[in-house]
This record gives structure tokens, C-alpha cells and sequence, in this order.
């Protein structure tokens, strides 16, 4: 390429970063905005709130608490790559997001009444399952919407915003426990969830391009759609799913370790100070990832690899203090790390899948991909905690960290020049 083409590619993108027209961001964009915001209470569920409504109001032991965690792992791991096939086939991408969120929102609820433990797992399977709707649905969406040219900053935006409902949401469950008692909680997820159902129906069906949705821009009259297989024949993909399988494998286990680290030193404070770890590396994800969706524009993978280098630093810091206050502050890194993260990722399947038709569905591989790793890593990492101690979980998940940089550096190509050829 020369340098005049070049001078101009870079004016182009930079011109993608810094103007948003009035068409861009008029009603349909806030509608997406709120639709990002209020799924992030009803995007995990309950969480950790239901373990410990289980173990104090109902007395249930922490085995079967857990388990209750566990089967919404499991039945989330068990349809994510089914539901992510169905949404590249579906038009009523809109509606999903809303039959999900208000079954999300009534399950919660009826959590609160259940009275027996197959009514609780059976719940949670419920909600383990609507969550997978909301990450394929919402990039679809956008992806429709906006193009590719600007899908960087609609990502970045919907991170931003999602972000920004979880300590919104974290605040919210809060005072609704202290207004209204254990009910609280359940409340409060149970009404963003029902408000971000409303937002998705706002959000006009006319303007989404559901061929583009799926990533089925290959060219000519009829939409591309290639078989699974040529798609999981891809070598790309599998170098990117090793890559964001070995990221999270290091990173899932580090915030339970770092509260069990801070429990062991001052077990009084250890709810508060986790709670602050969460908030401090929330609010951080949300300029990041505004950020990373504009400079992603420059280069997938070079701002990617801000967030694959950041991550062993942040195990190794681990392993240097026993300070609440700098345990705390390290979780910006994890602010740096995830918000990166959950914008390119997406850009970079949205690149590799294009013209394949089969965009969603690859995004659910690999997060069913990323969700086993997380599980592993968790498991793994406490039974090294156990027999070597906390500094030896770190460093050990600090290493796996540097392997994910390395594979990542070394075997996953750059998209957004294959992109930019054939756009």
C-alpha cells in the first residue's frame, strides 16, 4: 500500500472514531444504550446475592448453595452455542432479548418463594438459559444497525453502558435491601429486567439489516451462509478461542482469591472490600471501553494485546502486598483487562466470520469455550491455594496469563486489515 493510501485509510478510520452523526446516534441508538444498560443486572442473574439469601435466610449449607451457582453455569454452557445459532437465524432478535429478560425477571422473583431445593435448581436452569440470549442478540443487533464501519464504537458503547448498569445495579440492590429486606435484591434485578424487555421492543425492527445481523454480507443478492464445518475449519478461530480460553483460565480464579485472601486477614471487612474491588474495576470498564472501541479502529489486535499484557502484571501484584488498599487498587488492571476485552473480542469474530452468515453462532463457541475455562480455572487455582498457598495461586495463574499473551501474540492473525480489503 503506498503512503498516500495509507494517509487516507488512516483518515478514514480516524474519521469513524471521531464523528457520530446525528443518523448514528438518534432514537434506535438509545434505545440499544438502554438495553445494554438495564441487561446488566438481568445478564447473571442473581449471582453471588443468591448464595448468600441461601446460606442466611434459608440456612442451606454452602455445598448446596453453590450448587444452585452451578447449575446455571451448566445450563448456560449447555444451550449458549445452540442459542447463538438460532439467533443468526432468527428476526426476532428483539423479541428474544425481551422474552429472556422478563423470564429472567420472573424466575428471580419466584426464587425468593421457592421452598424447595428442585424448585431453586429448576429456576436457576431457567435463568441460565435466558442469559445466553443477550450476548448474540445484542451484537446482532448492533451489528444490523450500525455496519461494520461503525460496529467498533457501537461495541464500545454497549460495553460502556452495560458497565455502567452493573454499578448502577450493584447501588440499586443495595438500597432496596435496606428499604424493603432480603426481597430486596430479587426486586431489583427483577426490575431492570423487566425495564431493559422494554427498551429492546423500542428499538426499531425496520432499521436492522438481519442479513448483516448474521454476518451474511458476503456479496451478491443472497445471503452467505456456510456450512458449520468449513467454519470450524477455520484455524483463526481456533488460535482466538485458545487465546480467550487461556485469558480467562488466568483471569476468572484471580477476584474469588483476592477476597479469600482479604477474608483471611479481616474477615469482617471482606464483604465490603470485595464489594469494592467489583465497583472500582466496573466504573473503570466503562472509559476503557469507550476507548477501546475507537482505537480499535487502528488495529484489532495491537489494542487487544493491552489487555493480554495486563494481565500477568495484575497476578504478580497479587503476590507483592497483603494491603486491602492496594488489592483494591489493582483491580483497575482487571478494569483495563475486561473492558478491552468484551469490545474486541466481539470485533474480532465479527471480522474473521465475515460473509459466513454464521456470526452468532461462532460468538456462542467461544463463549462456551471461555465459560469451561473460567469453571476450570476456579478449580484448579484452589486446589493450588490449598496445598502451596494464595502467592502461589497468583503466580501460577500469572504464568497461564503470559502463555495466553504469548499465543495470542504469536498465532492470532490481525482482522481488521482483511476487513478494510474487502469492504
Amino acid at each position: 500500500m503506498s503512503d498516500d493510501a495509507t494517509a487516507i485509510d488512516l483518515r478514514s478510520r480516524w474519521s469513524v472514531l471521531t464523528q457520530f452523526p446525528a443518523s448514528v446516534v438518534g432514537f434506535s441508538q438509545r434505545a440499544l444504550d438502554a438495553t445494554a444498560f438495564f441487561l446488566a443486572d438481568a445478564a447473571d442473574g442473581l449471582g453471588p446475592f443468591l448464595v448468600i439469601d441461601l446460606t442466611t435466610r434459608r440456612g442451606w449449607n454452602s455445598a448446596d448453595a453453590g450448587a444452585a451457582l452451578a447449575v446455571m453455569l451448566l445450563a448456560t454452557v449447555a444451550t449458549q452455542t445452540f442459542t447463538g445459532a438460532w439467533i443468526d437465524r432468527t428476526r426476532f432478535k428483539r423479541r428474544a432479548i425481551a422474552v429472556a429478560a422478563l423470564t429472567v425477571g420472573i424466575a428471580t422473583v419466584a426464587l425468593y418463594f421457592a421452598s424447595s431445593k428442585p424448585l431453586v435448581y429448576a429456576l436457576q436452569t431457567f435463568v441460565g438459559a435466558a442469559v445466553t440470549v443477550f450476548p448474540p442478540a445484542l451484537a446482532a443487533i448492533s451489528l444490523g444497525l450500525v455496519g461494520r464501519t461503525r460496529l467498533a464504537w457501537r461495541a464500545g458503547r454497549n460495553e460502556a453502558c452495560f458497565h455502567a448498569g452493573n454499578v448502577t445495579a450493584a447501588a440499586l440492590a443495595a438500597c432496596s435491601s435496606h428499604l424493603l429486606g432480603p426481597i430486596g435484591m430479587f426486586v431489583s434485578v427483577a426490575a431492570m429486567a423487566v425495564v431493559s424487555s422494554v427498551a429492546a421492543l423500542l428499538i426499531p425492527e425496520r432499521e436492522i439489516d438481519h442479513r448483516l445481523a448474521r454476518g451474511a454480507d458476503g456479496g451478491g443478492e443472497q445471503p452467505t451462509i456456510v456450512p458449520i464445518r468449513r467454519l470450524l475449519e477455520d484455524r483463526r478461530i481456533w488460535w482466538f478461542v485458545a487465546a480467550a480460553v487461556l485469558f480467562h483460565f488466568a483471569n476468572a480464579a484471580m477476584l474469588p482469591l483476592v477476597g479469600q485472601k482479604v477474608g483471611h486477614k479481616a474477615a469482617d471487612f471482606a464483604p465490603t472490600l470485595m464489594a469494592a474491588c467489583i465497583i472500582v474495576a466496573q466504573i473503570t470498564m466503562v472509559p476503557v471501553a469507550m476507548l477501546a472501541g475507537r482505537f480499535a479502529n487502528f488495529g484489532r489486535k495491537s489494542v487487544f494485546l493491552v489487555a493480554f499484557a495486563v494481565l500477568p502484571v495484575r497476578g504478580l501484584l497479587y503476590t507483592l502486598t497483603d494491603s486491602s488498599l492496594l488489592l483494591i487498587a489493582n483491580q483497575v488492571l482487571d478494569g483495563i483487562g475486561a473492558g478491552i476485552f468484551g469490545v474486541v473480542a466481539l470485533l474480532m469474530m465479527a471480522d474473521y466470520t465475515r460473509g459466513t452468515g454464521r456470526f452468532n453462532f461462532a460468538q456462542a463457541v467461544v463463549a462456551t469455550s471461555i465459560g469451561v475455562g473460567a469453571a476450570a480455572s476456579n478449580y484448579v487455582s484452589g486446589r493450588i491455594v490449598d496445598s502451596a498457598g494464595f502467592d502461589a495461586g497468583f503466580a501460577f495463574l500469572a504464568a497461564v496469563a503470559v502463555i495466553a499473551l504469548l499465543v495470542f501474540a504469536l498465532r492470532v492473525p490481525e482482522s481488521l486489515q482483511e476487513t478494510a480489503e474487502a469492504t
